[in-house]
This record gives C-alpha cells, sequence and structure tokens, in this order.
C-alpha cells in the first residue's frame, strides 16, 4: 500500500537545507504567487499532468498546502502515483510563514 509521512516544519526545513527533497505547493496559484518557501514548485490540476510524467518517482517530495490538511489528501494521491518518498508538510504554509518569516513573493 502506498503511503506518505506527515513531518513537522522543522524537519521540512532540514531536508530542504540539505537539498534533500522538492517542494511542492498546492495551494490556488494566486495565494502561491503572493508568497511562497523558496524554490517550491506551484502543483495544480492544469500541471499535474506535466509533472508526473517529468518529476522520477524516486524524488523525494514536500507537499504543502495552506494549514497542513489537504496536503495529505495530496501526498497520499502522489503515493498512489508510484512516489516512493512523499512527505505532507504539518501547520502547512501558514505555520511556515510563522516560523520563517522570509518567504519569496511576499
Amino acid at each position: 500500500m502506498s503511503h506518505f509521512t506527515r513531518i513537522s516544519l522543522e524537519q521540512a526545513a532540514a531536508m530542504l537545507a540539505q537539498d534533500q527533497v522538492r517542494l511542492v505547493d498546492i495551494r490556488d496559484p494566486q495565494a502561491f504567487a503572493a508568497g511562497h518557501v523558496a524554490d517550491a514548485f506551484s502543483l495544480n490540476n492544469q500541471n499535474l499532468p506535466q509533472f508526473l510524467r517529468e518529476v522520477d518517482v524516486q524524488t523525494p517530495l514536500l507537499v504543502m498546502c495552506y494549514h497542513g490538511h489537504s496536503s495529505q489528501g495530496a501526498a497520499q494521491y502522489l503515493a498512489s502515483q508510484g512516489y516512493e518518498r512523499v512527505y505532507s508538510v504539518d501547520q502547512g504554509f501558514e505555520g511556515w510563514r510563522q516560523l520563517y518569516p522570509f518567504v519569496c513573493g511576499s
């Protein structure tokens, strides 16, 4: 059975600092444009098919949404598509913005 792992903001930051993962932000494009974590990829229904074709399933993925709830469903979906290491970021972008105030686009 495909599964994902929930991780804390601190764990996500450590993984990003070590350049071990690809961060996908599933918030709507307007919210992403207003502010996002550096190097995040805005993943949405329009670019999902291309993402699935182009990103190797062995690429570790961090999935971020607004508060850490929707990212769990998206992470489960990506795991069901064969991605082997998928992580849902608890507290999402809103938590990230409070803990790490500098974000791109803001």
